[in-house]
């Protein structure tokens, strides 16, 4: 991790912002934090370290992995056991006031709020694969709010706002059943990503980390939605833009580079066995019909 975003810590248990303050913690000799409290929530994302952490009058140990969330008015403190590894940790603060604005925006901000402070539940695990990609949306808030670029403090709101309703996103996926609806609703988000993005490369891995599912469960929806595999629909629906492409005036190469081949041979063996005919002759047809293309 970079240097620069590393902060020294410092002992203060309140907030300078009145909306949010995150940092990056790398310590290896720490001094003892007495049991305190905030009038804040504090998100804490642990790293390393051999770590517990003591709220109210339990005390849990840490992993890698582990998202520790304190609401306001909660006593805490880290019980460090040894020195051995260095104790590194993301620490994320949010005021009261700010989940209440962002609650007014939508519903879906406040889940993790509410959840916490009605099951005092403090502790959720993700992964390695879902850690990394939360770590991810961590460091491009910290990395954001260190620069200096043009629309800084608009950018720094919508990391702010993709992480928390990120947070919110894949805890209520762990604790919540999927319904019927839930899974329509799956099916459409996972029709407009892969429609968005056929040019990366999609496999069920790819998808079930980008959602938090399983693969045999995208799998499934895409069976009984579709009566297709997931690969089948992404293969009709590449072959389908190329078309759309190449009747458009694109060259045949580039279309189907554009749409996720890598190969033109397989590109090229797909769309005999979709259309019937090679690319080119396809293509040719349709502008001769249409009388833009004079026969020799």
């Amino acid at each position: 991790m970079k240097k620069e975003l590393r902060t020294t810590f410092i002992t203060r248990q309140y907030m300078l912002s009145k909306d949010f303050e995150i940092y990056y913690y790398n310590d290896k000799d720490l001094k003892a934090v007495h049991k305190h409290s905030h009038d804040y929530y504090e998100f804490y994302f642990f790293l390393e370290g051999n770590v517990n952490i003591k709220i109210s009058d339990k005390e849990y140990p840490l992993q890698y992995g582990d998202l520790v969330i304190i609401p306001p008015r909660t006593l805490h403190r880290p019980v460090i056991q040894n020195n051995e590894k260095p104790y590194r940790r993301f620490v994320f603060w949010i005021s009261q006031d700010y989940s209440t604005q962002l609650n007014t925006l939508s519903p879906a901000y406040n889940y993790l709020f509410q959840r916490v402070n009605q099951t005092q539940q403090y502790i959720y695990h993700y992964d390695n694969i879902a850690y990394n990609t939360l770590q991810a949306k961590v460091l491009q808030l910290i990395e954001e709010i260190h620069s200096d670029r043009y629309g800084k403090e608009a950018k720094v709101a919508l990391c702010v706002n993709d992480l928390i309703l990120h947070l919110n996103r894949t805890i209520h996926e762990q604790y919540t059943k999927p319904t019927k609806d839930s899974s329509i609703n799956l099916y459409q988000d996972l029709v407009t990503y892969i429609e968005s993005h056929l040019d990366e490369t999609l496999t069920l891995e790819t998808l079930a980390n980008i959602f938090f599912v399983s693969k045999y469960y995208i799998a499934h929806i895409f069976k009984d939605n579709m009566g297709i595999s997931t690969h089948q629909y992404i293969l009709k629906k590449r072959l389908s833009m190329c078309k759309d492409a190449m009747i458009n005036g694109d060259n045949i190469n580039e279309a189907c580079t554009a749409y996720g081949f890598s190969d033109y041979s397989n590109f090229y063996r797909a769309f005999i066995k979709e259309y019937g005919v090679s690319p080119k002759k396809y293509r040719d047809e349709i502008l001769r019909n249409a009388g833009w293309l004079k026969d020799t």
